[in-house]
């Protein structure tokens, strides 16, 4: 595949330009080469040409946007085809007791994936959405998700991250220990002063997580030991139907 002259392929640059889309739904082609780190002309080439193979698109006011064909694609990823629809319908159980919003996420680098997300009129204020990331450290689905890592995967998120969770999370490595000694995560009016994020994780055969489910509330709901009841049968439920069908 060919190289720019800065030794970049055109593939490193089209992923370049898909990443330009973290945190934004759609840019002008301008906005998106400047985010990719692409001189415009080499930005506006390539997403023409991957507008023309679907994996851009153009509305009618020009922007550009993610294309029908990565949608296709992602349905077919195991996040989607195995993890997403075994845990749905547990999800909209878990969303029926508790009124407010559920979700699914997963581990992604220096961040927590939304997988899925399920949430009700007059729910707690959330900023997740699905694909959106938030903060491990300081979200509970990211402290389940490290607290039932495999250990070296933990230790060296840990390690890897010491700056900013001596910062920001000094207390973390003793939260993750607390988290794995009762089995869920809670989190009070860190994302959010009113609300409480809780996580429980769904694991592997071995016992360490794939996910993590979640239910955002408000921070002095007398029914949070409830919605905890229902999120562990849920993820227990998640956990089981993934390993028969492994």
């Amino acid at each position: 595949m060919a190289n720019s002259p800065s030794g970049d392929s055109v593939l490193g640059r089209a992923v370049r330009l898909l990443e330009g889309f973290r945190g934004r739904a759609a840019l002008t082609p301008s906005e998106l080469s400047d985010r990719a780190g692409l001189p415009r002309t080499t930005g506006y080439r390539l997403i023409a040409e991957m507008s023309a193979q679907g994996l851009l698109t153009r509305s009618a006011g020009g922007l550009v946007e993610p294309g029908r064909l990565l949608w296709e694609i992602a349905q077919r990823s195991r996040l989607s085809r195995t993890l997403r629809q075994t845990a749905l319908p547990f999800m909209q159980d878990v969303n029926a007791v508790v009124q407010h919003t559920t979700q699914l996420a997963v581990l992604s680098g220096t961040d927590v994936l939304i997988v899925e997300r399920l949430s009700q009129h007059g729910a707690a204020a959330n900023p997740a959405e699905v694909a959106g990331t938030m903060p491990v450290h300081l979200t509970s689905m990211g402290h389940v998700l490290l607290a039932f890592a495999e250990p070296t995967m933990t230790q060296a998120w840990l390690a890897e991250h010491r700056l900013i969770t001596r910062r920001a999370r000094p207390e973390l490595p003793r939260e993750l220990e607390e988290v794995r000694a009762r089995g869920y995560a809670r989190l009070s009016g860190e994302i959010d002063a009113q609300t409480t994020g809780l996580s429980v994780p769904i694991v592997d055969r071995s016992g360490h997580a794939e996910a993590a489910l979640t239910v955002v509330v408000p921070r002095d709901s007398p029914q949070i030991p409830q919605f905890l009841m229902a999120l562990q049968t849920a993820g227990h439920g998640i956990s089981r139907a993934l390993r028969e069908d492994s």
